[in-house]
C-alpha cells in the first residue's frame, strides 16, 4: 500500500494527533489469547487515564477541596519521578508520531516489511511510566513526507470497548494541544 492510501486508511475518517512521544513497534506474531488479554489491558489504562485527567478539571469547593489538590500535586510528583526512573531504564525513544484511533504513522527501522505485526508501545502520558501496548499491523513502509523511512501501523483487531476509549485518548490529547497551541499564541 502506498503511503497515501495508508493515511486515507489511519486518519482520513479520523481525529488525529501530531506528538513527539517514547515509542517503539516490536514486530512478532501475535497470538489471539494475548490480543485479548492486551487489549483489555490497554482499555483498563485508557479509562484509568480519562479518569484522572478528568478528574482534575472538576472545581472543588472548601478546605477539603484544597486538601485534594494537594495530595493530587503530591501523587503527580511521585508518578513524574517514578516515570522518569522507569523511562530510563526503557530503551525506546522519542519518535515523531502521528496517531489516531485507528494506528499511527511512525519512523520505520530498516526491517520494515508490510504485512508484520507485532507490538506498537507508546508513552501514553508523561506522568505514567507503564506504556500503552497495542496489537499492530504493518500496512505500508515508504518514505514520509521529509524523505525518512515511515512505517505505518494499524492497530487491531481491538474489540469496541478498547476503540471507544482509544478514540477518548486521542480526543483528549488533540484537545490538550490546541488549548496549548491557543496559550502560546496568546502570549
Amino acid at each position: 500500500m502506498n503511503h497515501e492510501r495508508a493515511d486515507a486508511a489511519l486518519f482520513g475518517d479520523a481525529l488525529a494527533c501530531e506528538d513527539v512521544q517514547r515509542a517503539a513497534f516490536l514486530p512478532q506474531a501475535l497470538d489471539p489469547a494475548w490480543v485479548e488479554t492486551a487489549c483489555a489491558r490497554a482499555e483498563i489504562h485508557l479509562s484509568a487515564i480519562a479518569v484522572i485527567e478528568d478528574s482534575r478539571n472538576e472545581e472543588e469547593e472548601g478546605t477539603q477541596g484544597l486538601a485534594l489538590r494537594r495530595i493530587e500535586a503530591k501523587l503527580d510528583l511521585l508518578l513524574t519521578l517514578v516515570g522518569n526512573l522507569h523511562t530510563q531504564a526503557n530503551g525506546d525513544s522519542r519518535v515523531q508520531l502521528k496517531w489516531s484511533a485507528q494506528g499511527v504513522r511512525m519512523p520505520a527501522g530498516s526491517d520494515c516489511t508490510e504485512g508484520s505485526t507485532g507490538l506498537f508501545r507508546m508513552q501514553a502520558t508523561p506522568w505514567l511510566p507503564e506504556p500503552l501496548v497495542l496489537p499492530a499491523q504493518v500496512i505500508a513502509c515508504a518514505p514520509g513526507e521529509d524523505g525518512t523511512p515511515c512505517q505505518w501501523l494499524q492497530f487491531g483487531p481491538l474489540p469496541e470497548p478498547t476503540r471507544a476509549a482509544l478514540e477518548r485518548h486521542v480526543f483528549r490529547q488533540h484537545r490538550r494541544a490546541v488549548a496549548e497551541r491557543r496559550a502560546q499564541r496568546d502570549l
